[in-house]
C-alpha cells in the first residue's frame, strides 16, 4: 500500500528532529574534553564542505538573490551564530532533557513575536496558550530557586535567537534556495567560531572525539536536509506536532548517555510547553481550514 504524503511528512519530521538531538547528545559527550570554540569549527568545516556538495547537486549555488533577501540572510547568519553559541554552552552545563523542553517553546515565541512585530493576528486563545506555555517554561527554569541553573538563561537567549532567525528566514523569498542559506549560514558559523579559536590554546583530538565530532556534523545535515523535505510533502497542520517527538528522543538520549531523567517540576513544565504549543497548532489549522473555506465560497460565488 502506498505510504500517504502526511505520514511521509510525519516521518521526515521525527527523522530530523531524532538527527538534531543524536547531534546534541554527541556534542554534549565532548563537553569538558574539547573547547566550544574549537568544536563548532571543526564540525562548521565538514558541515560546509557537505553542505556544499548538497547545494551543487541541487543546482542551488547561485548569487542571483532578490537584493532584500540578502538582508534577511545577514539577520538571520547572525541569529544563528549566536543561538549556536548560548545553546550549546547551556546544553554543556545542563541535562538535555531541560535544554530540548526549554527549546518547545520556539512556535509559541515565533507567534508572539510575529504578531508584534509583523501584526499578524492572534486570538486570545493563541495568547493565552503562549502565556500559559511560558509558565511552563518558568517552572523547568525556576528563577530564584534552590536548584536553578544560571544556564538555563543561556537557553533562553538561544531561543530568542533561534526566533530572530526563523522570523527572518520566513521573509526570504522563495526564489532564493533554503541549501544556499544553510551554507551561507554552515560557512559562517565555521569562520566565526574558527577566528575564535584561535584566541584559545587548541586540544589534540583521539579517535573518540574525531568520531563523535564526524557524527555530530553528520547528523545536524541529516537534520537541515529532512527539515527542508519535510516542508514539501503533506500538511503542515498534521506533520509540525511531531517536532515535539525531539523532547522524547532528549529524554531517552538523556538517560542513556548521561544518566540524566528531570525531576517531576521539570517533566510538569515540559508537558505544560507541549500542550500548549499542541493547542497553538490546533488553532492555526481551524484558522487555515475556515480561511480556506472562505476563499473557495468566495469562488464560487464570482463564478
Amino acid at each position: 500500500m502506498a505510504r500517504s504524503d502526511n505520514l511521509t511528512g510525519a516521518l521526515l519530521m521525527m527523522a530530523s528532529m531524532a538527527a538534531f538531538t543524536l547531534n546534541d547528545t554527541m556534542m554534549k559527550m565532548l563537553a569538558g574534553e574539547i573547547p566550544l570554540f574549537q568544536l563548532l569549527f571543526l564540525r562548521g568545516v565538514i558541515t560546509s564542505v557537505l553542505v556544499g556538495l548538497l547545494a551543487w547537486r541541487m543546482k542551488a549555488l547561485t548569487l542571483r538573490l532578490p537584493a532584500r533577501d540578502l538582508k534577511f540572510i545577514g539577520v538571520r547568519t547572525v541569529a544563528e551564530i549566536g543561538a549556536a553559541y548560548f545553546f550549546l554552552t547551556a546544553l554543556f552545563n545542563m541535562p538535555l532533557a531541560n535544554v530540548t523542553a526549554i527549546l518547545q517553546a520556539l512556535p509559541l515565541t515565533i507567534t508572539l513575536t510575529a504578531a508584534l512585530v509583523f501584526k499578524e493576528p492572534i486570538g486570545w486563545r493563541r495568547l493565552s496558550a503562549i502565556l500559559v506555555g511560558f509558565v511552563g517554561v518558568l517552572l523547568i527554569v525556576r528563577p530564584g530557586a534552590e536548584g536553578f541553573n544560571s544556564y538555563s538563561l543561556y537557553t533562553m537567549a538561544a531561543v530568542a535567537f533561534v526566533t530572530l532567525r526563523d522570523l527572518s528566514t520566513r521573509k526570504l523569498s522563495k526564489e532564493t534556495p533554503s541549501m544556499l542559506v544553510t551554507l551561507v549560514t554552515s560557512l559562517a558559523i565555521m569562520i566565526f567560531f574558527g577566528l575564535a579559536s584561535l584566541m584559545r590554546d587548541w586540544v589534540p583530538m583521539d579517535m573518540r572525539a574525531s568520531t563523535l565530532t564526524l557524527g555530530a556534523s553528520l547528523m545536524i545535515i541529516g537534520g537541515y536536509l529532512f527539515s527542508v523535505m519535510v516542508m514539501r510533502v503533506g500538511e503542515i497542520s498534521f506533520i509540525a506536532p511531531f517536532r515535539y517527538t525531539g523532547l522524547i528522543w532528549a529524554l531517552v538520549l538523556g538517560w542513556l548517555a548521561f544518566g540524566e531523567w528531570p525531576d517531576p517540576v521539570t517533566l510538569a513544565g515540559a508537558a505544560i510547553v507541549v500542550g500548549s504549543g499542541m493547542f497553538m497548532l490546533y488553532r492555526e489549522a481551524q484558522l487555515g481550514l475556515v480561511e480556506r473555506r472562505a476563499q473557495i465560497r468566495e469562488s464560487r460565488r464570482l463564478r
